[in-house]
């Protein structure tokens, strides 16, 4: 059931080169749904001026694709992303790593980590009678979120129509944990509580860039 590490098998690059990205082929109205409540959970978020919440769902999704943007790039250049989606698995296929279902689950992602800390966010776990400081709410809340996403991961790496693909054998659990999920949810526990000019720089430049990237790459058919 649980896959922890990709095989390099030739099965698993056959499964890569049939992947057909934004082709209309599986296209269904569950796309529009999903699109719909997306939209409701931000825009009750801000109704209810609840703006850390959505800075905080801002930051992970920007992340998220900035980490697409940078697998769909490794594909092209080296033969095959690091992790794919299979055209099965989906209704529309974003970019060669991401649907449009699990797009949007990371759009939420960083609002369900925000609003699982504590409502005091300058609490520390584990302290030792006022003498030590503890660890962070927010890291440990970080780490906790990139694990469960990590073994949830090796869940889809290992179901019957290889919702995730894993094609090199030193990429599986561990550094989907290490070098993808801890930055995404670091992003969403801490962006929304720094300084608003410094909160503002950072939103700016990630979507900033991720547009950029985006309306350049993908007419030049690099992803």
């Amino acid at each position: 059931m649980f896959k922890f590490w990709g095989d390099g098998s030739q099965a698993a690059k056959d499964l890569v080169d049939a992947i057909r990205v934004r082709s209309t082929e599986n296209f269904n109205w569950t796309f529009i749904f999903i699109l719909a409540v997306v939209f409701y959970v931000y825009w009750s978020e801000m109704h209810k001026k609840n703006y850390s919440a959505v800075f905080a769902g801002l930051a992970l999704y920007g992340v998220h694709w900035l980490y697409e943007i940078a697998n769909a790039i490794i594909a092209k250049a080296s033969g095959y992303p690091l992790w794919a989606v299979s055209n099965d698995s989906t209704t529309f296929i974003l970019l060669i790593g991401v649907s449009w279902e699990l797009s949007m689950m990371f759009s939420l992602a960083g609002i369900i980590s925000f609003k699982m800390l504590p409502q005091d966010r300058t609490k520390h776990y584990f302290t030792r009678g006022g003498k030590q400081k503890g660890i962070d709410c927010k890291l440990v809340g970080a780490l906790g979120m990139a694990l469960l996403f990590a073994l949830f991961e090796s869940f889809l790496a290992g179901t019957i129509n290889n919702s995730f693909i894993w094609v090199y054998p030193w990429w599986g659990v561990l550094p989907v944990f290490v070098t993808t999920y801890i930055p995404f949810f670091l992003a969403s526990n801490y962006v929304p509580d720094m300084k608003p000019r410094n909160r503002n720089i950072f939103l700016i430049a990630e979507w900033g860039l991720v547009a950029i990237l985006l309306i350049v790459l993908i007419p030049c058919g690099v992803i």
